[in-house]
């Protein structure tokens, strides 16, 4: 009888190990902490279970199967948040007691246990558990050290989670700014195509309740006569100055990207059709306005489109196109509103 291909089929108990999805470093760092956990705790409960030492033993066991079903559910799920948390305060817990039931001897399973909260949490968070989780070991420990001992464990302790924290939050740091410089248009300084196309995604996946949103298309008309009579450094002038007239007319919460050449993108947050229709038309006017080149007047046609939840971004993306469309066709300078008719501008 033939094996069935657990990989073509979603209803076999094994499909999650064929899970081909693309993981974020967050569930890769979790999962990774865990399988190594596994090796580490796995013999010292299968050797106190051989000397009859149970509850040691019901500890170290219970942390090996708490990390297989981690591995598992981040795994089939990719939800990690919550289980970063869950595995730090099983993993604090199990430290604690461990060195409860078995003494002294064990107190240098704190410095990996600590240091692995912050691999795994941001680092204010693993800072507080560690935190926590020392002022219980001293109350564990005053009893059997002497002063001077304590403290120095005290103070060694201490130090590894200033070093940790310090060094956690500047890699973080680091690693914003260059997300931060990865999504940005070089040349006008708002969101690129990257950042675009990640935020579509990020609204597509959205399953919770949220404000409704829209997004507008905009397209300069006529640029490439801006390129060829004026030069491209015009053009590129032209551009940034736009931007500015973007960010003036638009809120906070509004997002702008540069979506291709001359055309950019603004995702209104919380604007139904007729607000996203109205901003629409309040930027059209504003670009016709503004002195974005000397003696040479520019104008801008704009597609408006819903953004659902659930939907697929390719389709939103596709309705504001169509809007941007009839608005060129019908004469630019002009808005258009899926399922609104507009007069031109």
């Amino acid at each position: 009888m033939p094996i069935p291909d657990s990989r073509n089929n979603k209803d076999s108990p094994f499909a999650w190990l064929s899970d081909r999805r693309k993981r974020s470093k967050e569930e890769v760092i979790l999962i990774i902490m865990c399988a190594l956990s596994i090796p580490s705790i796995l013999p010292f409960g299968l050797y106190r279970l051989w000397q009859g030492a149970w509850l040691s033993a019901a500890v170290d066991l219970a942390l090996v199967l708490a990390m297989l079903s981690v591995i598992v559910h981040v795994w089939h799920t990719g939800r990690y948040k919550l289980a970063s948390l869950g595995v730090t305060l099983f993993y604090s817990a199990g430290m604690l007691a461990t060195i409860y039931l078995r003494g002294l001897a064990l107190v240098y399973w704190v410095y990996p246990t600590m240091i692995a909260a912050f691999f795994m949490l941001r680092p204010k968070v693993a800072l507080g558990i560690n935190s926590v989780s020392l002022l219980v070991l001293v109350a564990f420990l005053l009893p059997q050290m002497e002063m001077l001992n304590l403290l120095t464990v005290v103070v060694t302790i201490s130090l590894v989670n200033l070093f940790a924290y310090i060094f956690s939050h500047r890699t973080g740091l680091q690693n914003r700014e260059l997300h931060i410089e990865a999504e940005r248009d070089f040349l006008t300084g708002v969101g690129n195509r990257r950042a675009f196309d990640s935020k579509l995604a990020g609204y597509a996946a959205e399953r919770r309740p949220q404000p409704e949103a829209c997004l507008l298309l905009l397209d300069l008309d006529h640029f490439k006569q801006v390129n060829d009579q004026h030069g491209h450094p015009a053009g590129d002038e032209v551009l940034r100055r736009l931007c500015d007239v973007l960010r003036h007319h638009t809120r906070v919460t509004d997002e702008i990207f540069r979506y291709g050449g001359e055309e950019f993108a603004i995702i209104a947050n919380g604007a139904g059709l007729r607000a996203a229709g109205k901003l629409a038309e309040t930027l059209r006017s504003a670009v016709a306005a503004a002195p974005l080149l000397d003696g040479h007047p520019i104008t801008a046609s704009i597609g408006v489109a819903p953004m659902p939840r659930g939907g697929v971004a390719s389709e939103w993306l596709e309705q504001a196109d169509r809007m941007l469309y009839a608005a060129k066709e019908g004469g630019r300078n002009a808005v258009r509103v899926a399922g609104v008719v507009e007069e031109r501008g």
